[in-house]
């Protein structure tokens, strides 16, 4: 262990949502309500909502100064969970959004929703598409790691929903 180092890793939250994704959880998103789509990334996310029949609003705006839509439905970059989930909170919007299932188990989460958050468990780990450093993507799907739908204020029909 003497010879790792921590340098040989870097962040990289470039990973876009697969029209698949949502149309896995399209049956819980409320059809009667504009969702805003907060993280813009490539801009085929909002077009992956529209296409599903839903009224979105995703522009390339701040996340943290700017408040659109009745409920927020977006993958957020993963290196700002904590920093993301606060700011849902104070919102006050009901929302689904991407990230870990290792997020359910932070002191932040604990702290920020107590035992208010519903979980939608796919059935098979999520795949992103990944943008390179030098803009093209690579839908290779691989992911090291499972992810769940976080949901507040949806009204699921249970706390833990498995696809």
């Amino acid at each position: 262990m003497a010879l790792f180092s921590h340098t040989c890793f870097s962040k990289h939250d470039d990973y876009m949502t697969k029209c698949s994704t949502w149309k896995a959880i399209a049956q819980f998103i409320p059809r009667d309500k504009i969702i805003w789509e907060s993280f813009y990334g490539d801009g085929s996310s909002g077009e992956h909502l529209r296409s599903l029949g839903f009224d979105v609003v995703h522009e390339p705006i701040d996340f943290f100064k700017e408040d659109r839509g009745e409920i927020i439905v977006s993958n957020p970059p993963f290196s700002m969970k904590k920093e993301v989930l606060q700011r849902l909170k104070l919102l006050g919007k009901p929302f689904i959004i991407i990230a870990p299932i290792s997020t359910l188990s932070t002191r932040y989460m604990r702290e920020t929703f107590g035992n208010e958050i519903q979980i939608i468990v796919p059935r098979q780990r999520m795949q992103f598409v990944k943008i390179a450093d030098n803009g093209e993507a690579h839908d290779d799907g691989r992911s090291n790691f499972d992810s769940v739908y976080f949901c507040w204020r949806i009204g699921l029909y249970r706390d833990i929903v498995f696809l």
